[in-house]
């Protein structure tokens, strides 16, 4: 049972919160927004992109090719160009992210069964959607091969590809943002209410009379890190049930298993944001460490790139973040049905991660009790 001085500082820790009409509504109107606006935004499918095509073949086959991409849905405006030196100002002036060309012998190579082949110019600096936008126009050209091979020869091709997609069969976007957007905005969240907390407390000149209360720094730690728990708890049930029931997310795990991965993140996320609250003097400060601290963390997370595609020495770094384990965890509970000794078994970097700051930040509390 908690204590009634415990019990008092919690109580006080919420109220400050409710009583508070600005902190309330940003508590709870922008993560909802954000969650609606990145879920649209922030993802990794390219579609409706704009494309040229410089085709030197007046053959059929050439022409059937050109057909076929410019039928694709992932392409919204397809340009043709007429020569060379117009390849160049295209992908200058961002009039085209991909140029395909077919060169001038392409219909009489297929028509003699010799190997034809075709060239794409991406633009670099958008290297992610190149990369995207020159898979789909490849897939386009392997099956058009594939039925070239089958027309031309009378027979089937010899071998057929057939793929099948795990966990997300349609590869619908918003199933694998949703998800992650949750543990992105719950992260920004609690280290907003952990990490002005004391900050707070500062600038209102009750952090002294806080130290010299019969509170100790444990009790104090305590009382900080469960209001928040409370609140982020209450924020990502929020955000999972708009994932749920307006983007059609499934959710294939346990409610029970969703609660405790939340639980222990938000605790080792408490414990950093007691810290950065710590040692911040005031609010502004808090701010800018909250930042500081999010930037390499959403960056190392796993979130916009694989943390296996990252060098190996900033693999290991990416251990000591908090989001780059709830990460495959909230996707998994999603999409997987992921069973809880997996759970549990990644929940164990967060335990640790927890112990270590919020025996940093109690730490700092017995000193500024000294």
């Amino acid at each position: 049972m908690l204590s009634i001085r415990l019990r008092s500082l919690i109580i006080k820790e919420l109220l400050m919160v409710w009583r508070d009409k600005k902190t309330r509504t940003i508590l709870i109107v922008p993560p909802l927004l954000q969650l609606l606006i990145f879920s649209f935004a922030a993802t990794q499918e390219v579609k409706d992109v704009p494309v040229a095509m410089l085709n030197k073949d007046a053959g059929i086959y050439a022409r059937d090719l050109v057909t076929r991409l410019k039928g694709s849905p992932n392409f919204s405006r397809v340009l043709h160009l007429q020569s060379d030196s117009e390849v160049a100002p295209a992908l200058d002036s961002r009039e085209c992210l991909m140029v395909l060309i077919i060169g001038t012998d392409f219909s009489r190579k297929v028509a003699a069964g010799e190997p034809a082949s075709v060239q794409f110019l991406l633009d670099g600096r958008r290297a992610n959607a190149a990369q995207i936008v020159a898979n789909y126009a490849e897939n386009i050209v392997v099956r058009y091969e594939a039925e070239l091979t089958q027309y031309l020869q009378g027979q089937l091709a010899s071998t057929t590809v057939v793929n099948r997609v795990w966990f997300n069969p349609n590869l619908e976007p918003k199933w694998s943002t949703v998800p992650a957007l949750v543990v992105i905005l719950t992260t920004l969240m609690g280290l907003m209410i952990t990490g002005l907390s004391v900050a707070r407390e500062r600038e209102m000149g009750t952090f002294d009379q806080l130290l010299v209360s019969p509170l100790s720094p444990t009790e104090i730690l305590i009382g900080k890190s469960i209001p928040a728990l409370i609140i982020g708890t209450v924020q990502a049930t929020g955000m999972c049930l708009v994932g749920v029931f307006v983007f059609g997310v499934p959710f294939r795990s346990s409610i029970i298993l969703l609660y405790i991965s939340l639980l222990t993140y938000l605790l080792a996320l408490a414990g950093v944001g007691l810290f950065i609250s710590s040692v911040a003097k005031t609010q502004q400060q808090a701010i800018l460490y909250n930042f500081v601290f999010m930037v390499p963390a959403m960056l190392l997370s796993g979130f916009a790139t694989p943390v296996e595609n990252m060098p190996a020495w900033l693999q290991t770094l990416t251990y000591a973040n908090p989001v780059r384990h709830l990460m495959p965890v909230m996707k998994g509970l999603f999409l997987k049905g992921l069973p809880a000794i997996e759970v549990f078994r990644a929940l164990v970097p967060l335990m640790v991660i927890a112990l270590f700051t919020l025996s940093l930040a109690s730490w700092l509390f017995r000193r500024r009790m000294e």
